[in-house]
């Protein structure tokens, strides 16, 4: 069940929210006039949502080149990746 709290506790129950979000890994949504209109989650939960949101991105973009026939060997694929680190080095 999602955590729900007036704007007015972000003034004056900071340490609660943030608390809650440090322990708890998720957002505590802010009502304002009765109504949705913030969520408030610790920098480390935001960091991993974007990072899976990035990670779906990509395996998308995967699927899509595979699907239109742009694909190449795996053998290949990795060839590269070693050739580009090995420069880099």
């Amino acid at each position: 069940m999602p955590r729900i709290q007036p704007s007015s506790d972000l003034r004056n129950k900071y340490n609660e929210i943030s608390e809650f979000c440090h322990q708890y890994e998720e957002p505590v949504y802010i009502t304002k006039n009765g109504q949705g209109d913030l969520a408030v989650m610790s920098i480390e939960t935001y960091e991993k949502l974007v990072g899976k949101y990035e990670l779906y991105k990509l395996l998308d973009e995967g699927v899509d080149a595979a699907e239109k026939g742009r694909t190449v060997p795996a053998s290949e694929a990795f060839d590269r990746v070693f050739q580009k680190l090995d420069k880099h080095q």
